[in-house]
């Protein structure tokens, strides 16, 4: 969107009756979904249909998007089933697989995946908050290792000395590592080092020219390909300020505690939620919790509604082995908990009639959205990169709704209020 491709984001795989009627002009079309956090088995339950949706609307290129930090294991949120899927769905040639994105300050060297923290950069194994994501902790940071855990497929590097030089070159070694010279068999995974934005529209080329249907990766292959494509940025003008925000905080990072705390600074309240109460004694936690923030909407420049204050939080961990030693699995007692922050956000917005919210968490804003009844989410404006300000579409009340989404680590410690001004 940002380059004026006109996207739009789905909840479920749309049909072409709906694009035609009231998307004529969408020139890419997104699904949201939660596989990230399903386990191999439920991937196989539920993507095959998707992709064959998708792959039924006749694009050029298939993109799935994974995070740019990589967060997957065998067990949960497995990228190497992914690409077995797809590739039974779109049997592309190969799979380009993009993971560095710049502009998040995620980079790819020799296979090695890097994320920062401010000034700061991170081999992966070694980032404080990465290396302990209390579900898919990275230990390892070459990629390539780390998807060898999750597939059997063998996986090729196209890395930066590759990259270099004339185009005709870099054309030559890459069909050479594509059409298997040297490799045994035919590498159907393709991983692309990305550094630099030089290095990022090379990669972007390469697969928009390539014969490649489907592509594996971060944003980062969004960037590449605009890019490559060389379109000029569109600019967004301001959503304007609202009066008040409402914000779902479900991630544990130390930039979302960064946020929250920012916030609390500056005219904003706050309120726990009790992960353990909420997910024991839904209806009435969520009763408590309406109670105590509906005055507190009435007064403040907005509300954070929190489950954690950052990675060593002692009361999220007390609340988690709770429900641990009552039978509830880390998976189980996430996807309850994402459900019932959507429901307590759906009350609040029914009972206080704002219409602009914000939700922190990548998984959490998965789980949220689905409570609201929104169909498809559009650009209204930038705010941080991957985390914009949408336009909601809905069959309901919540038609128009504007809402930000962000993952845990993204965005600078003013980004709720940023938010509620309506531009970054």
């Amino acid at each position: 969107s940002l380059h004026g491709v006109r996207s739009v984001l789905f909840l479920a795989p749309p049909v072409r009756e709906l694009l035609a009627e009231k998307f004529p002009d969408i020139e890419a079309v997104g699904v949201a979904g939660a596989s990230r956090a399903m386990t191999p088995h439920q991937m196989e339950a539920a993507l095959p249909a998707t992709f064959a949706a998708l792959r039924s609307l006749g694009a050029r290129l298939f993109h799935y998007k994974v995070c740019s930090t990589f967060d997957s294991s065998p067990r949960i949120g497995s990228i190497g089933k992914v690409f077995e899927i797809g590739q039974r769905i779109f049997d592309s040639k190969f799979v380009p697989l993009l993971v560095g994105a710049p502009v998040l300050k995620r980079y790819c060297v020799f296979g090695n995946l890097f994320a920062a923290i401010g000034a700061d950069t991170f081999r992966l194994d070694r980032h404080p908050m990465i290396s302990r994501h209390p579900v898919t902790p990275m230990q390892e940071s070459d990629l390539r290792r780390h998807l060898a855990e999750q597939t059997d497929a063998p996986i090729a590097l196209f890395d930066l000395l590759q990259q270099s030089g004339a185009a005709h070159e870099v054309d030559e070694r890459f069909m050479a590592v594509c059409c298997g010279t040297g490799y045994e068999p035919v590498p159907p995974i393709v991983l692309f080092d990305t550094l630099d934005d030089e290095r990022l529209k090379t990669a972007g080329r390469l697969i928009w020219e390539s014969d490649a249907r489907f592509v594996i990766g971060s944003s980062g292959v969004e960037y590449a390909l605009a890019a490559h494509w060389q379109r000029p940025r569109v600019t967004y003008p301001s959503a304007g300020a609202v009066e008040r925000l409402i914000v779902i905080a479900g991630s544990c990072s130390t930039a979302t505690r960064a946020q929250i705390e920012w916030a609390e600074a500056n005219g904003y309240a706050s309120l726990r939620m009790d992960a353990a109460a909420l997910l024991s004694d839904s209806d009435n936690e969520r009763a408590r919790l309406r109670q105590a923030a509906l005055p507190l909407l009435e007064t403040a420049r907005g509300l954070v509604l929190y489950s954690a204050r950052g990675p060593n939080d002692a009361l999220m961990q007390a609340s988690k082995d709770a429900l641990q030693q009552s039978g509830f699995d880390e998976l189980t007692i996430r996807e309850r908990l994402g459900e019932q922050q959507g429901l307590l956000l759906r009350e609040l917005l029914q009972a206080s009639g704002l219409r602009r919210a914000c939700v922190a968490g990548g998984d959490t804003s998965s789980h949220v959205v689905s409570q609201l009844g929104i169909t498809a989410l559009e650009l209204l404006t930038p705010m941080f990169p991957g985390s914009p300000l949408c336009r909601a579409y809905a069959d309901g009340e919540f038609d128009g709704l504007q809402l930000a989404m962000k993952g845990g680590q993204h965005g600078r410690p003013d980004y709720f209020e940023c938010v509620r001004k309506g531009f970054y």
